[in-house]
């Protein structure tokens, strides 16, 4: 069987085995038999217990191989050690899909991880695809499959979410009943032994019953493979996400400024923006934008308008608007003159429009459709305050009956106690999502928007690739390696740059005094003398860096001081000479870097260099190979893109240099990925080209 269809099984299976059924409430193997049949699962249930010929009114093998009929899923919830056994006789039995309920595998360490590694053996020998171990289950509304031992069922909706945690997956599915969030698909990771986040995106991008997922992730297992199958599915449905640990405590050993700033967080934020994967930082973020996605259309542009009985709320609304990036619309004249005809003359007829708290709910509903017919309004938030005269329920109930003449976008905004609760089961019965805070509704709304610019932005550009040498750099790192290295000189990462079209600075490694004058004298003054070592990485701290130097005597006098510098600051350092370099004219100083990451490969970095690199962080990412136009969003996107572009009279730089520059860095990442981190700081740029200046490079041995 193909390994989609294996996954399909995991929600639409025609027989359920489970595996370590019990008699006795409280036990997870009754909590699954019971929650199967609870649900009204119409498929086959096979209780499994050894013990027992009978649990909850139905017949209990005592093996999944006195089953007769084929099986299609197997719940396994017996100890951890005898999940192996239990795997191989699934092989035996030609059960296609498996989920792991079992706990005590790699989550708890030593011998469980080898025990995990055994069973992922066995299930790859028979092509069995399994969930888990260490997981909750899966829920599927539109089949009445609940796999879980939870104690509800969530209400059915479009929904479909992933967790990485079970203990969140209790906690969200007891918020769902709560407030009434309908789900398609209800899902725990568990361990990621097999079936993993982008398995599951692949098998949710063709289902209809689908129409948004989230993720609550802690990491993913396969990064390149997720950023794949994210990029597919935001092209038909958007893809919300929490990831935790976004604080990164004690942080990575890293020597490069790339690395430093990248940390593991900065890599998924990266990834996610790459690929369309649309970030939230709490959960009522997460299912707030979640069911507007689920029950409204997209907005098909960025054209906002407000409804409101109370000033208060549109200004708190407008608030929300505007520190979100948005902005209101102005309504069109035949609105203003179509509004004059039944709002008061003291009611406000700008956006956001205040009917005033003298509106019932007909001259409410009047404003309402008035403002959906307006064609520079392309989404609208209705706000609404209880008060005496306008009847909230009947309101929602025309509300809902008048969004069936629009395609538009509209967010509900009810305010009020318990009696809101009563209004919005109305609201929801015609797929009006609701949100008592002003903030939430426009916060929801929002991602509606940015989802709709992603989808116009991701995928665009194209991977342009140079003519370079990747011999000369195989020979480089050949020979490092051979040295027992990992770390470049400056000299040997700059000709890896200049073998990938990155112009460096007229250099020339000597080994004396006079050497370094006659190639100062064929260089031509001013230069810079650097020392040339793998373990010296920064120089200009122990003053093996010399730079402006313009005639012979301070040549000498530069030349001994650095050397005497390094055997006082730097003793037992291996020395390959002294570089003399070209002193380049001073211009706009940039960083171009990349650092390897362990989900998702090698990163390019681009920022301001120097000191702004190390003060003010002020950087951008990107997953390589980057795109052309991706090269041009890392540029724009940085806070000192406006000193790049020239400010106050003072010329820009040259801006096509930068991004040809990241192009080919990423080209070198790409072709290289056992280079760890890479600095190419500072990267002197005029208002026409650039120069290298300084670079390092680590690499795995």
């Amino acid at each position: 069987m193909a390994s989609e269809d294996a996954v399909q099984k995991l929600f639409n299976p025609s027989s359920v085995a489970v595996i370590g059924a019990s008699r006795h409430p409280g036990k997870v193997g009754n909590a699954v038999v019971k929650n199967l049949l609870r649900g009204g699962y119409k498929g086959k249930i096979y209780p499994v217990n050894p013990k027992a010929t009978e649990i909850l009114g139905l017949r209990s093998y005592s093996s999944i191989k006195d089953i007769n009929n084929p099986v299609d899923l197997a719940v396994i919830t017996v100890p951890n050690k005898l999940v192996p056994g239990v795997m191989e006789q699934l092989g035996e039995k030609k059960v296609p899909t498996a989920i792991i309920i079992s706990a005590g595998f790699k989550e708890t360490g030593g011998k469980g991880v080898e025990l995990e590694r055994e069973v992922v053996r066995i299930a790859k020998k028979h092509g069995i695809r399994f969930l888990g171990p260490n997981c909750f289950g899966v829920i599927d509304t539109w089949n009445n499959l609940n796999t879980t031992f939870g104690n509800q069922n969530p209400y059915r909706g479009y929904i479909s979410f992933i967790s990485q945690s079970g203990a969140l997956c209790i906690s969200i599915l007891n918020k769902g009943i709560t407030e009434k969030i309908g789900f398609s698909k209800f899902i725990n990771l568990g361990n990621k032994g097999d079936i993993d986040e982008a398995d599951l995106l692949e098998y949710l991008n063709n289902d209809p019953k689908t129409k948004v997922i989230t993720f609550y992730l802690e990491d993913v297992r396969n990064g390149k493979r997720f950023m794949e199958k994210a990029s597919e599915v935001i092209k038909n449905k958007p893809i919300l996400a929490i990831k935790s640990g976004r604080t990164e405590e004690g942080g990575r050993a890293v020597s490069s400024h790339t690395g430093s700033l990248a940390g593991l967080d900065r890599s998924y934020e990266t990834a996610f923006k790459q690929c369309g994967v649309i970030r939230v930082y709490r959960i009522d973020e997460l299912f707030d934008a979640a069911e507007a996605f689920a029950t409204q259309p997209l907005p098909k542009d960025d054209k906002i308008g407000i409804l409101t009985n109370g000033g208060g709320v549109g200004v708190l609304l407008t608030d929300a608007v505007a520190s979100l990036g948005m902005k209101l619309t102005s309504f069109e004249k035949r609105t203003i003159k179509e509004l004059n005809k039944f709002l008061p003359p003291f009611a406000s007829f700008r956006n956001p429009l205040d009917v005033t708290g003298n509106a019932n709910e007909q001259i409410y509903f009047s404003a309402f459709k008035t403002l959906l017919s307006d064609r520079n309004i392309s989404s609208l938030i209705t706000a609404v305050l209880p008060i005496q005269i306008l009847d909230a329920k009947k309101l929602a109930e025309m509300l809902g009956k008048g969004l069936k003449e629009t395609s538009k976008t509209v967010i509900g905004c009810f305010m009020g106690g318990g009696e809101v609760e009563e209004i919005e089961d109305v609201l929801r019965e015609y797929g009006i999502p609701n949100f008592t805070e002003p903030e939430r509704a426009a916060k929801a709304l929002s991602t509606l928007i940015k989802y709709k610019s992603l989808l116009e932005e991701t995928g665009k550009g194209k991977i342009v690739k140079f003519n370079v040498n990747k011999e000369r750099v195989q020979v480089i790192l050949k020979k490092a390696r051979g040295e027992g290295r990992t770390r470049l000189t400056e000299i040997e990462a700059k000709e890896i740059l200049k073998s990938y079209g990155i112009p460096i600075p007229k250099y020339k490694v000597v080994k004396t005094v006079e050497q370094a004058l006659e190639a100062a004298n064929e260089i031509g003054y001013p230069v810079v003398l650097k020392i040339v070592s793998p373990e010296i990485l920064h120089k200009t701290d122990i003053g093996a860096v010399k730079v402006n130097i313009t005639d012979e005597k301070e040549l000498r006098n530069a030349y001994l001081q650095i050397v005497m510098n390094v055997r006082k600051y730097a003793p037992g350092s291996t020395i390959k000479g002294v570089s003399v370099q070209e002193m380049v004219p001073s211009g706009t100083e940039v960083i171009i870097g990349g650092t390897m990451d362990p989900q998702f490969g090698s990163l390019v970095m681009f920022g301001l260099g120097g000191i702004y690199v190390e003060v003010f962080k002020d950087v951008s990412f990107r997953v390589v190979p980057v795109t052309d136009w991706e090269a041009s969003k890392m540029i724009t996107e940085i806070k000192g893109y406006d000193l790049l572009r020239g400010v106050r009279g003072k010329e820009g730089v040259d801006i096509d240099f930068i991004k040809e520059n990241i192009l080919r860095i990423s080209q070198l990442l790409s072709d290289f990925p056992e280079i760890i981190e890479l600095d190419v700081n500072p990267i002197i740029v005029y208002p026409k080209l650039g120069f290298a200046v300084d670079a390092r490079i680590l690499f795995s041995a």
